[in-house]
């Protein structure tokens, strides 16, 4: 019932019939991780630019492995 190329609907289901999905999600993969990369950034970094470390924030808590010397995760 799938369509090369198209995106079709049949009976209420909507079917996407790309031929070439490897190069679609390759896209989507990279704006994703750079996304992520953002996010976190945008953690890490106040609005003045500044690097603050804020360790009560989960995901900066789970990422850091170490701070003024003194290892605080142990992998």
């Amino acid at each position: 019932m799938s369509e090369a190329d198209k995106t079709v609907v049949r009976h209420g289901v909507t079917i996407v019939g790309e031929t070439n999905l490897p190069a679609l999600v390759a896209a989507d993969s990279s704006s994703l991780y750079a996304r992520n990369v953002l996010d976190f950034l945008k953690l890490v970094f106040d609005q003045e630019g500044n690097f603050v470390v804020n360790r009560d924030d989960d995901i900066v808590a789970a990422c850091l492995m170490c701070m003024n010397g003194e290892i605080v995760r142990k992998a």
